[in-house]
């Protein structure tokens, strides 16, 4: 047995302060997302927005988000983590607060962007603030927690999104992230403590900047190609800047004495396998609440309140799943977490799309979803515990910041491609009706063509959600790490 010191109760009661006030964060995030993913059709409707618009109000904050998570990463191992975090609760309610005030949607997309700016900031760093408070072996269950989190804002989120958007005006969407990220900033500045830096080196400016610009331009192509068409200028634009930039992204890298990614980190099998299948399971996910919900908004014609209710069993099995999980992780390994969650994720995708129909029960819709909600929460706890347990401490930022950002490029391209096999069942003309949650009121065949449309988009998922399956199997280090209890066992011989 064990003994417990002082010092180690007291870094114990000080790590479950910053899981708090990391989750808190996290929460702040999540509810930003969903509110608008279930608000979306009001926010549309006000500003009479075409479907390029519509889909830009989603995809400017993804794109960016993504985009700048490895160089925040890298300048807060640089700069501190702590500042930096508490920066980034600070420009996401400024962004927030003016958002609620756009005169226009272009200036709504662009304050989107500066909130997305800030969201990478969180980020980048949470998960990283996390990893360093807790001890080895109870990083799973603070990790539960912080993953459980989200599953709070993603259940407050998709209820609260609708109510507001019917009951106070879609100002509020925005606005209700102004007391909760005052609150996180003071919170955060109260409790946190500053961590060790590191050395004092030069950023790598060149590879920031490349690595920005390959990233904006791939992801700018595949968020455009659906609407838009593989032959688009943008597309080929796009896709031939990622292409061009590529090797020399790899090329600066190899040569910078600092560099923003270094890849000999990402050579290893486990961290190799492990980013990729949590790329796949965030594909897979990511755009379900927003599917759903416009399944519910244009197929069964419910408002926003009602849509808002009718997807919270993703949440809910993500809140049961994740907490369970963390505490299974000190007698299970991280390993068979992540297989079993990616699994469990895609039998709840396939359930969706074995009854894509606008009859089915609700009670049927609910297990799917809720099943879904479960294998993510289990995959993502176990996943991130695996990844973050094998990193050298002085690259948790910059690799954080990598792993973060494969998750929203899986993200991004969930709810481009989603959106563009949903819509591709019916004409351009008809397309517009669906985002803003109107289609029911036109014909039953634009309903079943649409339906069409779901089924496919289900299955596109599954597909996807089965391959995360298989790349959480092969995860597995070449020889796997002794447990705690072993380790002690063998030194105290």
């Amino acid at each position: 047995m064990v003994a417990v010191t002082p010092q180690d109760d007291a870094r114990l009661r000080y790590a479950w302060r910053v899981c708090a006030v990391t989750s808190l964060g996290l929460v702040l995030i999540g509810i930003a997302g969903s509110t608008l993913n279930v608000a979306l059709p009001t926010v549309v409707r006000h500003f009479r927005a075409d479907a390029l618009e519509s889909g830009w109000i989603l995809l400017s904050f993804l794109l960016v988000n993504t985009a700048s998570l490895v160089l925040f990463g890298r300048v807060a191992d640089l700069l501190g983590r702590r500042e930096v975090y508490l920066a980034g609760f600070a420009l996401f309610t400024v962004a927030s607060l003016l958002a609620g005030l756009s005169p226009d949607v272009w200036f709504l997309i662009a304050m989107r962007v500066l909130q997305a700016i800030g969201a990478a900031m969180i980020l980048a760093n949470g998960t990283v603030i996390i990893t360093d408070a807790f001890p080895p072996d109870r990083l799973s269950q603070g990790m539960g927690v912080y993953i459980g989190t989200l599953s709070v804002a993603q259940l407050a989120g998709p209820t609260l999104g609708g109510l507001i958007a019917e009951a106070a005006g879609w100002q509020w969407i925005f606005w209700v992230n102004v007391p909760a990220g005052l609150l996180a900033l003071g919170v955060g500045a109260a409790i946190l403590r500053k961590m060790p830096r590191q050395p004092k080196e030069p950023v790598d400016a060149l590879g920031n900047v490349l690595v920005f610009a390959a990233l904006s331009a791939l992801l700018l192509a595949l968020s455009t190609a659906g609407s838009s068409g593989l032959s688009s200028p943008v597309v080929l634009a796009g896709a031939g800047t990622f292409v061009v930039l590529l090797p020399l992204i790899v090329l600066a890298e190899r040569r910078a004495p600092n560099p923003v990614l270094d890849l000999r980190l990402f050579g290893g099998r486990l961290l190799t396998y492990a980013n990729l299948a949590s790329f796949c399971n965030a594909l897979a996910r990511s755009a379900l609440i927003l599917v759903v919900a416009l399944y519910f908004q244009a197929a069964r014609g419910v408002d926003a309140f009602t849509a808002g209710l009718s997807v919270l069993p993703v949440p809910v099995g993500i809140g049961l799943a994740s907490p369970i999980v963390g505490m299974l992780g000190r007698r299970v390994s991280p390993y068979a977490l992540s297989i079993g969650g990616a699994v469990l994720s895609a039998a709840g995708l396939g359930t969706l799309m074995l009854t894509a129909d606008p009859a089915t029960p609700y009670w049927v819709i609910g297990i799917g979803l809720f099943v879904a909600g479960c294998g993510s929460g289990t995959f993502l706890t176990g996943n991130t515990t695996q990844v973050m347990r094998a990193l050298p401490t002085g690259s948790l930022g910059v690799v954080n910041g990598f792993r973060v950002m494969v998750m929203n490029v899986g993200i991004v391209i969930s709810v481009g491609l989603s959106l563009s096999v949903l819509t591709a069942s019916v004409g351009p003309g008809v397309r517009a009706q669906v985002y803003a949650g109107t289609l029911s009121t036109l014909s039953p065949v634009a309903v079943g063509q649409l339906m069409d449309g779901f089924q496919r988009a289900y299955a596109v998922l599954f597909g996807v959600a089965l391959l995360g399956a298989l790349l959480a199997a092969l995860a597995r280090s070449p020889k796997a790490p002794q447990s705690s209890a072993a380790r002690h066992a063998s030194t105290s011989r």
